[in-house]
């Protein structure tokens, strides 16, 4: 990589694209995204979106976006390089220290060796305070073997005891902010975990990437959990908290359990349960389930049964089928988290992930104790809770046994269920199409089409499944852009390959940040369709891809045959009538 490139890197590892694109832009939350205003276009509807996760923006409003830099530059009107200046500045970096700088790869290396010997540090530390050593092996009951497997140590409550210590190691102030070990306070440059037990965080090979730190004295007026800010090498959206440990018990057993907390996968992990890994919170994600499904296509949620568990079980039902894994609820007894059951009795917990139940299954026995199915209204209230989980269903034996059972369960006909699925898929489906897919009369333009052409290629690229529509298509599409043509021919002739932002094939690599604007526009416009409505969504596009060429086509012609009559050459104007019959005769 050359220098911009390492500068580029440190400065996307430094600043997040909402904070870039915020000094300009007032955004709102919108899922895991946010949106805005489009500051290129006059506009009353927000159309602006920003992905965190991705580090990317887009405009719908005038169909093209790009990362912080791209935005930079059309938003100051300067170059790569103006922008590169205005980032460094902003990210508070120098960019003559890039004049003799290594390559990426040599910083991240840089990166895992001071995060390895900051592990050793707090071990060291946590050997030598008998307070935190008293916390883990008094309170938590955690045996040396555990404490040794998950490397715990502390955070000496000092300003900046080990940022000192790494500098004497002959690491930067650069190199320990860049691995979230320091921080800017207003007393100075400082350790940024402080007074705290500190948890590694490691990658699926057992590097670690980042921290999390609790509180080792409750305290309400501080937050109990802090972890490492994003990083060249921590990402919250990907980590999947001890699956470096838990990976080949996930393979013996061909199951995984994901719990909320780091600390339920410690306990488990000693009571002998280890094939459990844990998630931030609840916010289960596509890269959280590829990780675990590279080990099992068998994971069972051990979530807590509040609003937000809830939520989070219902939206990985798409998630897991789309990624072919099975999910199932782990019900824990008497309302309690892991770590609680297994201090009570670790066979408790063995039994508990032993007898999960299927999600589909859990999810009518949960709802129908919260709604009374003998009136009416409680009728209602259950086929409402149940009827979008069953609609995200994508076979089609297994979804009429949930229809039947939801029908045996309110007392009605199975023809009625159907029919309140079918008109809510419609309404739903209506609404999406009209949306996405506006098919003019007249030819469209170039931009029109374009995005037109760009939602197919979205949808090809991020969702295998829609790649169907290809083999139903007789005639190779025509794309009006070279690097959209070059993406479709890459799918056509490797239909089964998966796309994602972090496994670009190499046959893409000259068109990444497009790849990634795909992706990027697939999860807004699409995230909530299930695998049919993208099916349609995909044929619409594919129709009006082919009614846009030949509308062009037949345009050119008619402009060509107009000439040929003008000029008198009576051989080219019948040759030219011949291809427009032809044309007219695919109509």
């Amino acid at each position: 990589m050359n220098q911009n490139g390492d500068a580029v890197e440190d400065i996307k590892s430094r600043l997040s694209i909402d904070d870039v694109v915020g000094d300009f832009v007032e955004l709102k939350r919108a899922g895991r995204n946010l949106k805005g205003l489009s500051p290129f276009n006059p506009e009353k509807t927000p159309s602006f979106m920003v992905s965190p996760d991705k580090q990317i923006w887009y405009d719908f409003s005038a169909n093209n976006g790009g990362d912080m830099f791209s935005f930079i530059m059309r938003m100051e009107g300067v170059d790569f390089r103006g922008a590169l200046e205005i980032l460094a500045r902003k990210a508070g970096i120098d960019l003559d220290q890039y004049k003799k700088s290594g390559g990426s790869s040599k910083r991240k290396e840089r990166l895992y060796e001071v995060l390895e010997l900051a592990v050793r540090y707090y071990q060291a530390t946590l050997i030598k305070n008998p307070v935190a050593l008293d916390y883990l092996i008094k309170k938590r009951k955690y045996n040396r073997e555990t404490m040794e497997a998950f490397r715990f140590g502390y955070s000496p409550n000092n300003f900046d005891a080990l940022t000192q210590f790494l500098k004497k190691k002959g690491f930067s102030r650069d190199e320990i902010k860049g691995a979230g070990l320091g921080t800017d306070r207003r007393g100075g440059f400082g350790d940024m975990f402080r007074g705290r037990i500190m948890i590694p965080l490691s990658d699926a090979q057992g590097r670690v990437v980042g921290f999390t730190a609790r509180q080792l004295i409750d305290d309400p007026n501080g937050p109990k959990y802090i972890n490492t800010p994003q990083t060249m090498l921590y990402d919250k959206g990907r980590q999947v908290y001890g699956l470096h440990l838990a990976k080949d018990a996930m393979r013996q057993a061909d199951f995984a359990v994901a719990v909320e907390g780091n600390l339920d996968v410690v306990a488990s992990w000693q009571a002998g349960v280890k094939n459990v890994v844990a998630i931030a919170g609840t916010a289960l994600t596509n890269d959280h389930l590829k990780s675990i499904g590279r080990f099992t296509n068998d994971l069972r949620l051990a979530f807590d049964t509040d609003r937000a568990g809830i939520a989070a079980t219902v939206r990985a039902i798409p998630m897991a089928q789309e990624q072919g894994l099975k999910l199932s609820i782990v019900v824990i007894p008497e309302g309690k988290d892991p770590d609680e059951l297994v201090k009570k009795d670790p066979l408790l917990w063995q039994q508990a992930v032993a007898k999960s139940i299927y999600v589909v299954d859990w999810l009518f026995s949960f709802n129908e104790k919260r709604h009374n199915i003998k009136t009416a209204l409680g009728k209602r209230q259950f086929s409402d809770d149940l009827l979008p989980v069953i609609q995200k269903i994508t076979d089609p034996v297994e979804q009429e046994h949930y229809i039947k059972l939801l029908a045996e369960k309110t007392e009605v006909s199975t023809e009625a269920v159907a029919a309140k699925m079918s008109v809510a898929v419609q309404s739903k489906t209506q609404r999406k199409v009209k949306k996405h897919v506006e098919e003019d009369q007249e030819p469209a333009n170039d931009t029109t089409e374009k995005q037109h052409q760009d939602r197919l290629l979205a949808l090809l690229v991020a969702h295998v499944l829609t790649r169907r529509v290809l083999q139903m298509t007789d005639e190779k599409l025509v794309f009006n852009h070279p690097e959209q043509q070059l993406i479709y021919d890459f799918i056509e002739t490797s239909p089964h390959v998966t796309i994602e932002e972090d496994q670009i094939p190499e046959d893409l690599q000259s068109v990444t940040e497009y790849v990634k604007m795909l992706l990027f526009k697939a999860e807004v416009l699409y995230e909530t369709f299930d695998a049919s409505e993208r099916l349609r969504e995909a044929q619409d596009l594919v129709d009006l891809t082919q009614q846009n060429v030949k509308k062009r086509s037949i345009k050119e012609l008619t402009n060509q045959i107009k000439d040929a009559e003008a000029g008198g050459d009576e051989t080219e104007l019948s040759a030219l009538l011949d291809r427009l019959s032809t044309l007219l005769k695919k109509e």
